[in-house]
């Protein structure tokens, strides 16, 4: 092999990972665009239920084609504490099973021995997909069509990834070469070290599963690079948690042990199978026999094997392992004083359907947060009782910090890739965040009248708290329905938050009329008037916001087969 051919295979070989990595970007992408609806769903089922937990970890990761992803976006989850460790280790375990997926896909599309190849069909529908996404005018016909594309890309990288290696093993000196390396040990550490760089094991397995059919390595070699790629995979979980919190940290290490475990227990099993048998028996003689002449089966069969079987071995042992976790990463932290994001964390931007889900919820907790200092305000004017003003101006600044943050956090994930219906979403949250922060301001306004009235040692009339109180009763109501509308996209509860917006229009010149005629009967302080009418004003205007956050589902089109989008 001359120096010419040699660089000519080098090319060909970086050209094909590269072109099999946008492949699995593209999937994975198109994949979650498309399996949105179902993948908000599936996290919000996080349950108690270890076995849900995998299931759900599986489901996650096959249908992005990324364990790293769900392992960064779970790392989140626990960040801001809405899920526990032994939650996010039994997920961790499912998507270590559902990374198996893409290799057992390159298994299938190398299978085969007929005079056109599987893995020729399959680089087709690259083509297909191209055609598809061109020529559609809808979301869904163009999400299938970068699947294909993806999917498609996926064996044109693995037939130039082929290529490279079938030459390079035509050459007895590099097959010489790379069969040196035949220590179980240093393969797992290779493994890892190129799953690292490429950050992803299924596809370091992928090339494993080229390498092997081309000749290059043996399935043993193969069955020890897949185990390290299980390790390497755990870097991007331990950047993510690095950056956040104490459970984040924990989160992180608790993948890495769970991986490492599962590799050193092969290992000593390996051993044990080599020395009892002689040396006669081992993965690759056990996996050999059951798929004969199909050595692509044979690797993403063990993958397989060997992530099922390690995460049946963890199972049991989750409350041990976060047990060990939290005694090596202690809780040494100080509580986080000040307002923070309760629902979201940057490491969710790595799963942007999720993410939209999480603002979601966030904008909500917003709302609860701003209508609760509403009624605190309301109380205080009425009874001139400030126990409640501590929590009351936590909370204002709590609303502040909120819709300045979730600007930011927007503008981060209008750069994602996202649905028609998560970019419209996104627009609309926005708005509804500065109108909520609007409602804190007038809830504000409102304390300020009652600090006025306790200057002037003055109090409304019975006649007036009473008002006031009906006037709370209906906001509340209102927001009630608002919630019901803008969580369900629900146009009735829609319709009724309305009507019941108009009533509160008309209490407002209601009132305005009866404070006229308590003044004309003398039942009523000219003092206090300025603020009680300044007060009605106040509640109309908080209304009018909460109306404005359930007419952003005007512009949303429901997703499919689905009324709740949350």
């Amino acid at each position: 092999m001359d120096i010419t051919s040699i660089i000519i295979a080098l090319l060909t070989l970086t050209a094909g990972i590269g072109v099999f990595l946008v492949a699995c970007q593209m999937m994975s992408t198109h994949l979650e665009s498309a399996g949105s609806r179902r993948l908000k769903q599936l996290f919000a089922k996080t349950g108690q239920n270890k076995w849900v937990g995998v299931g759900i970890g599986i489901a996650g990761t096959a249908a992005i084609q990324s364990s790293s992803a769900v392992t960064v976006m779970v790392i989140g989850f626990v960040n801001v504490g809405i899920m526990s460790l032994a939650q996010a280790a039994t997920i961790i375990y499912g998507s270590n099973i559902g990374t198996t997926v893409t290799a057992q896909l390159v298994a299938l599309g190398m299978s085969g021995n007929s005079s056109i190849s599987t893995t020729l069909i399959f680089a087709a529908l690259a083509g297909v997909g191209t055609f598809v996404t061109l020529f559609s005018k809808t979301d869904k016909w163009k999400q299938i069509g970068g699947i294909f594309t993806g999917f498609g890309l996926l064996f044109v990288g693995l037939t130039m990834m082929s290529s490279a290696m079938e030459g390079f093993a035509m050459q007895p000196e590099v097959k010489t070469m790379i069969a040196k390396f035949s220590n179980p040990l240093l393969l797992v550490v290779i493994g890892a070290i190129l799953t690292g760089i490429i950050q992803s094991s299924s596809v370091m397995t992928s090339i494993a599963i080229t390498m092997l059919v081309s000749g290059l390595i043996n399935l043993e070699q193969g069955i020890f690079l897949s185990m390290g790629s299980n390790i390497g995979t755990c870097v991007s979980a331990i950047i993510a948690g690095m950056a956040s919190g104490t459970n984040a940290k924990r989160t992180a290490l608790l993948h890495l042990i769970f991986n490492v475990m599962g590799v050193v227990i092969f290992l000593i099993l390996a051993l044990i199978l080599h020395i009892a048998s002689g040396g006669s028996m081992s993965y690759g003689t056990i996996f050999g026999g059951w798929f004969p002449s199909a050595p692509q089966l044979q690797l993403a069969m063990f993958h397989t094997f060997f992530n099922v079987c390690t995460t049946l071995v963890a199972l049991p042992l989750t409350n041990l392992l976060v047990k060990t976790v939290c005694r090596i990463i202690p809780e040494h932290e100080q509580p986080v004083e000040g307002p923070r994001l309760k629902f979201l964390d940057p490491s969710m931007l790595s799963t942007p359907v999720v993410a939209v889900r999480q603002l979601k919820a966030e904008v909500e907790n917003m709302a609860e947060m701003a209508v609760t200092n509403y009624h605190r305000s309301i109380r205080i004017i009425t009874t001139l009782d400030y126990t409640e003003i501590n929590e009351f101006r936590k909370t204002e600044n709590e609303l502040n910090f909120l819709n300045q943050e979730l600007l930011k956090y927007s503008v981060l994930l209008s750069s994602k890739k996202l649905s028609t219906f998560d970019q419209q979403y996104l627009s609309s949250a926005i708005r509804t965040a500065s109108d909520l922060e609007r409602v804190g301001d007038y809830a504000e306004n409102i304390v300020e009248y009652a600090d006025s009235l306790k200057e002037q040692e003055a109090v409304f009339s019975k006649e007036a708290v009473s008002e006031i109180l009906s006037m709370e009763h209906y906001v509340n109501e209102l927001y009630d329905k608002v919630i019901l509308a803008y969580h369900k996209i629900d146009h009735q509860a829609l319709q009724q938050a309305e009507e019941i917006e108009e009533r509160i229009d008309i209490f407002t010149d209601e009132m305005e009329q009866n404070h006229i005629q308590r003044l004309t009967e003398g039942t009523c302080s000219p003092t206090v008037g300025a603020e009680y009418l300044s007060l009605a004003k106040n509640s109309e205007r908080v209304a009018d916001h909460l109306i404005n956050m359930a007419h952003t589902i005007l512009q949303l089109k429901p997703e499919p087969e689905s009324s709740d989008n949350n």
